[in-house]
């Protein structure tokens, strides 16, 4: 594959948002970007393991760098949340 280099990470033109409910302060967290997607990985997230965290992470990296596209990002962090039983709910623009 063509890395395409350091994607504007805040875009949000091409991935479609979803919404986390992570116990916490902030119960709801509406991921627009992988930005988004980065910041709920690192900051928000219940805990610091698990086989989909873990790839979550590593596709997120991928996806910021061009080497894969946001929505592949955006399917691992549903995993990940599915693997944590963070209920995702899928937001209508």
């Amino acid at each position: 594959m063509q890395r395409v280099g350091i994607v504007d990470w805040h875009r949000r033109a091409d991935f479609a948002p979803v919404m986390l409910v992570i116990n916490g302060e902030e119960k709801h967290r509406v991921v627009r970007s992988l930005g988004d997607v980065a910041e709920a990985l690192v900051a928000a997230w219940p805990t610091g393991d698990g086989k989909e965290y873990i790839a979550a992470i590593k596709t997120c990296l991928d996806a910021i760098q061009g080497n894969v596209p946001a929505k592949v990002a955006r399917a691992a962090l549903i995993r990940a949340a599915e693997e944590a039983g963070i209920p995702v709910i899928a937001v209508v623009r």
